[in-house]
């Protein structure tokens, strides 16, 4: 029963821990950037949209197919880079354990 005890007692403050990365993550903004950063987006820790910045000569109306494909680009990017965090806050939390892929914590 002890071993019990201690397994929650370690499943709360791993609870406890996974609550305050995901604090961490939401007040983070990660940046994503394609063609050599003639756009850029910029993603909350949630992977909301904050903003986008884009080169003015990108505005030409015969070039709009390849800004709107920069646009796709740079939002992936930042979703990489914020996956990237995302799972090294993790690796912080659960102490290097390798939990099964898919795995939802807290529970």
């Amino acid at each position: 029963m002890k071993n019990l005890a201690s397994l929650m007692k370690q499943a709360t403050q791993m609870q406890a821990k996974m609550e305050a990365m995901q604090s961490t993550l939401e007040g983070i903004s990660i940046e994503g950037a394609a063609g050599a950063g003639m756009v850029t987006v910029v993603l909350s820790g949630k992977g909301d949209m904050r903003s986008i910045k884009i080169d003015p000569s990108l505005a030409d109306p015969a070039e709009m197919e390849m800004l709107q494909d920069l646009i796709v680009a740079a939002c992936a990017d930042a979703r990489r880079k914020l996956d990237e965090r995302a799972a090294e806050e993790m690796q912080k939390v659960t102490g290097g354990l390798n939990l099964p892929a898919g795995l939802k914590l807290p529970f």
